[in-house]
């Protein structure tokens, strides 16, 4: 009843609120967006040449093709390595009590709370050829980190490590034990309790997670920008094209690019909705 009136209740109060949600969403999210949606289909510079052809055109260019395979390539690679990671170290902190547990549970959010740059920093001080700890004795058996998709993978996975392990973390602790205690007390291996218990059970906060990553993923820049030469067909990600071609004046495969990106953020949310929606049927 109570939660009842508390829905219900309106006045100019509530009002005020939602104006001024609205607008700060506005101004802060949907202008800037619509801003590039507009530049990218109707530019005010008629010479850019505007409209969907003009826009199909700009992404068919070999060097754009090339950004956006990387790109997806690192991301892919990236979410599959922080799915299965993501996964054991979320079984790892609910399921056992060892020495350091809590010690890894903050570790495990210290991507979110670092800036990427400095993540790409660490990379290169730990794998690059010249300086880096391992860097040598990996190059002296032909494989190299710094400059490489390896590393580009590496930069991308570090900075959304987090995404999967918060959405199975309170998962795995809301369904508790009792089913999985029953299926080993049943004779289930361990792997059988895991693939028939444990994993349907999380299943909606695998896939939840697993979106994040892939829209973290595709979105990163300030690791990649350390790690990566950056130039045209030698490590230039999607972000990375963006900002070549923006400083370099060609700003329409700039917004082109930036557009394709948004859109792919947008499908992750709308993906994401439709996840929590049939999560809670």
């Amino acid at each position: 009843m109570a939660e009842t009136s508390i829905r219900s209740r309106k006045g100019p109060v509530t009002y005020l609120l939602r104006i001024f949600v609205i607008t700060y969403l506005a101004v802060l999210v949907i202008w800037p967006l619509w801003e590039v949606g507009q530049q990218t289909f109707f530019p005010p510079d008629r010479g850019a040449g505007g409209g969907f052809g003009a826009f199909v055109e700009r992404l068919s260019d070999p060097s754009v093709s090339y950004a956006f395979n990387l790109t997806a390539t690192v991301a892919f690679w990236s979410v599959v390595i922080n799915t299965v990671f993501g996964v054991g170290i979320s079984l790892l902190i609910v399921r056992y009590r060892f020495p350091g547990r809590r010690i890894l549970s903050v570790l495990v959010d210290l991507p979110m709370s670092v800036s990427p740059v400095v993540v790409g920093l660490a990379l290169v001080l730990a794998y690059s050829t010249g300086q880096g700890w391992f860097g040598s004795a990996l190059a002296s058996v032909g494989f190299y980190i710094i400059g490489t998709t390896p590393g580009l993978i590496m930069a991308t996975a570090f900075v959304s490590l987090p995404l999967v392990i918060r959405e199975v973390v309170p998962v795995l602790e809301e369904i508790g034990t009792d089913a999985e205690l029953a299926a080993s007390s049943l004779g289930a291996t361990g792997w059988q309790t895991f693939r028939r218990i444990t994993l349907p059970s999380i299943k909606w906060a695998v896939v939840y997670g697993v979106v994040l990553s892939m829209a973290r993923s595709l979105g990163e820049f300030g690791a990649v920008k350390i790690v990566s030469p950056g130039a045209e067909f030698r490590g230039e990600t999607a972000t990375l094209l963006i900002q070549n071609r923006y400083t370099n004046y060609q700003e329409p495969t700039a917004y082109a690019a930036a557009f394709v990106l948004v859109l792919a953020s947008v499908l992750a949310l709308v993906v994401v909705s439709l996840i929590r929606k049939e999560d809670h049927v």
